[in-house]
C-alpha cells in the first residue's frame, strides 16, 4: 500500500500539474508577452521537480515514460540558473512534457486519493 506520505507527494503532483494546464490555456503568446506567467511556470516547475526529487528519495519508482530525474535537473536549473532560463523551454516543458506526466501519474493520483481517503492517522 502506497504510505501516507507518498500520497501526499502525488496530489501535490496532481494539484501542480492542474496548475500548469491552466496556465498554458492561455496560449504562449500571453505567456511569452507577460512577466508573472513565466515566473508562475517556472514556481510549478520547481515545485514538481521538488515532489520529483522527494518521491527519488523515497524510493519510489516513476512510471513508465517519465524520469524523476528529468524533472529534479529542472528543478534545479531553474533554482541556481534563474539569470538564463530560457521561457521558449520551460513554455516546451509545460505543454509537451507535463501533459505526458499527467497521464502517466494518473493512476498513481487516484491510488493517493484513495490511500488518504481511508487515512486514520
Amino acid at each position: 500500500m502506497m504510505s501516507r506520505r507518498v500520497a501526499k507527494e502525488y496530489l501535490h503532483l496532481r494539484d501542480w500539474i492542474a496548475r500548469a494546464k491552466e496556465l498554458v490555456a492561455g496560449g504562449e503568446v500571453a505567456y511569452l508577452e507577460s512577466h508573472l506567467l513565466p515566473e508562475a511556470g517556472d514556481s510549478l516547475l520547481m515545485k514538481i521537480g521538488e515532489a520529483a526529487n522527494r518521491l527519488s528519495k523515497l524510493g519510489v519508482e516513476p512510471p513508465d515514460g517519465i524520469t524523476w530525474a528529468q524533472a529534479i535537473d529542472q528543478r534545479n536549473w531553474l533554482i541556481h540558473q534563474y539569470d538564463h532560463v530560457d521561457r521558449d523551454v520551460t513554455w516546451a516543458t509545460l505543454t509537451r512534457d507535463i501533459p505526458k506526466w499527467e497521464i502517466a501519474l494518473n493512476p498513481r493520483f487516484g491510488e493517493a486519493e484513495v490511500r488518504l481517503a481511508n487515512d486514520s492517522e
